[in-house]
């Protein structure tokens, strides 16, 4: 499937390419010009149908959030666990040794430090 994807744009490129190379008077720059746009608009077609296609699991998750509000109705919880926020966020905080957040710091005054 990646072939399908990926290569065909990938093999029109690199054909534009050697095209080129092989003739670089008029032919060889008008092939160039004819396979490496065709391919890079197919590889950028089969990016843009992966972003559609991930758009639509947005959808669903709104839809079942909706459906969850209308039986209970309260809107449900975000998941943002530790094992979850990194993928969300792309990125993981480490906070220096002995580092004070607004949380720790209202944490100690409700433990009585």
């Amino acid at each position: 499937m990646l072939f399908i994807r990926y290569g065909i744009g990938a093999i029109m490129v690199v054909g534009g390419a050697i095209m080129l190379i092989v003739s670089p008077a008029g032919l060889g720059v008008d092939g160039f010009a004819m396979a490496v746009g065709g391919g890079l608009s197919v590889l950028l077609l089969n990016y843009m149908y992966r972003l559609s296609v991930a758009s639509e699991d947005d959808r669903a998750r709104e839809e079942e959030a909706r459906a969850y509000f209308d039986e209970h109705g309260e809107w449900p919880e975000e998941d943002t666990s530790a094992s979850e926020a990194p993928r969300i966020l792309g990125r993981a905080w480490t906070l220096p040794a002995g580092a004070v957040t607004a949380e720790t710091e209202a944490e100690a005054q409700t433990m009585g430090r």
